[in-house]
């Protein structure tokens, strides 16, 4: 089979694409034949070397992906040969022909209509933001959410799933145009804070009172400015540091104005409560169902330039999300 190799950890250029033996699946796997994985930013951090997981060399990257069930390893009795699924790899896998997942960390797709794209790109971006928002928040009906980077997969995420839970959405952006995406996808305000200041900005738009919940993937300065821009028991949800600067907090404010600083690790939750994690995503594919959350893919590339789709990811150029697929199931 053909399969993206990262042999040594370094820049996203240096993946390989080669032909390998096909796998073989063990006790409590299966085989999927891919038709599509979708491209999240800590896949770029792991080939580099610089996420929490570091596996060991040569692995092939990409943790989330659509496919349909191509062989059965021991012990699977709740799957079936064809069975369309999305998966999860927890960190590696994922860009290849075929890859080899953990029975357990399937979900089948309950209905037709979802292409294998929007299927791709379901599970890592609004399975975070489904969680940060739901069990780490507790995010109630109309309160306020400000969400950084509206426009990346996770930030649309969480612009559709705060509205789905009854928040008004404040989406912060670089420019007026990753804005627009934002106000498509349902959020109340905008902030393009390359053009006004960010703290100003969030205290004008809650008359004073500041955010009951920050969702913030991008960290840098515009963490700061949020560290000073919350209300009274609200909720700084870190997700990750897609500016490239992890930022250090000032604990005092967190004393004097009484909020919290909340961790968000997707993967975590996955595998230590895998019951509220399958409940996220059956709640997940029913507001798919309804409308309330949709898949906006930026561009498809063929298997054979998962590096460029990386280096689109990584420089911060998607608006929404960018999926690979194999090279003989490309248009």
């Amino acid at each position: 089979m053909k399969a993206i190799v990262c042999e040594e950890f370094g820049p996203t250029d240096s993946l390989v694409y080669k032909e390998i033996d096909t796998p073989e699946p063990g006790k409590g796997e299966i085989r999927v034949k891919v038709k599509a994985a979708g491209v999240n930013f800590p896949d770029g951090l792991l080939v580099q070397g610089l996420y929490q997981v570091k596996p060991e060399r040569p692995f092939i990257p990409g943790m989330e992906f659509c496919g349909e069930v191509e062989s059965l390893g021991e012990g699977v009795k709740h799957l079936k040969l064809g069975q369309r699924l999305i998966c999860t790899s927890q960190s590696y896998g994922g860009f290849a022909e075929q890859a080899i997942v953990n029975s357990k960390l399937v979900m089948p797709i309950p209905f037709d209509e979802m292409s294998d794209t929007d299927a791709a790109n379901l599970m890592c971006a609004h399975g975070t933001a489904h969680h940060a928002l739901k069990q780490r928040a507790r995010l109630k009906t109309g309160e306020t959410l400000v969400v950084l980077g509206a426009a990346g997969g996770t930030g649309i995420a969480a612009v559709q799933i705060g509205k789905a839970m009854g928040a008004r959405v404040i989406a912060v952006c670089s420019s007026d145009e990753k804005l627009a995406i934002a106000k498509e996808n349902g959020a109340d305000d905008l902030i393009n804070y390359t053009e006004s200041d960010l703290k100003s900005s969030i205290k004008e738009l809650t008359g004073g009172k500041g955010a009951n919940v920050v969702y913030d993937p991008v960290g840098g300065e515009a963490f700061d400015a949020c560290t000073r821009s919350m209300a009274r028991n609200g909720r700084l949800l870190v997700i990750g540091f897609a500016s490239g600067k992890i930022p250090s907090f000032p604990v005092n404010l967190a004393l004097v104005k009484e909020y919290s600083v909340i961790g968000v690790f997707w993967g975590s939750f996955v595998m230590h409560e895998p019951m509220p994690f399958i409940q996220n995503m059956q709640e997940l594919f029913a507001w798919y169902k309804a409308g309330k959350v949709s898949l906006v893919t930026d561009e498809v590339f063929p298997l054979s330039k998962t590096n460029e789709a990386l280096a689109k990811v990584m420089n911060r150029k998607v608006k929404g999300k960018v999926v690979v697929v194999p090279d003989e199931l490309m248009a």
